[in-house]
């Protein structure tokens, strides 16, 4: 699915989201994560023993939501799935593309960080 340009526009702000995965025994799990787009996916970062990693290797799929800061009677809200892990330096490179999008700054390196490549399969914007 190409993302569509009003999506894109909230993913590229810095509303922080908030990511719900399953837990192994079927349960939910959300967390607030940074979030951005890379090419035709959108991207989330994690720690690589994180519940949030864990969860998506063994079941890929996801949603996110976010309120945008200028009207946040318009929420995001977005189901895909996780295509593709980027670690190394390709995954150092996108951790401080996020990085430097919500602090300004490169992202610290005393923690292992790897990003979720998310192929959205739906997506709404406002109610």
């Amino acid at each position: 699915m190409s993302l569509d340009p009003d999506l894109w526009s909230h993913l590229d702000g810095t509303a922080i989201a908030h990511v719900a995965t399953v837990l192994p025994d079927g349960g939910p799990h959300s967390v607030p994560v940074w979030v951005g787009t890379r090419g035709e996916h959108v991207v989330i970062m994690t720690g690589l023993g994180s519940q949030k990693a864990r969860n998506l290797r063994g079941d890929a799929r996801l949603a996110i939501s976010l309120t945008p800061p200028d009207n946040p009677f318009a929420p995001v809200i977005l189901r895909g799935r996780v295509v593709e892990w980027l670690d190394g330096d390709e995954g150092w490179r996108a951790v401080d593309e996020l990085a430097h999008k919500y602090i300004g700054a490169p992202y610290s390196r005393e923690l292992d960080r790897v990003v979720a490549l998310i192929e959205v399969d739906h997506h709404q914007i406002g109610m």
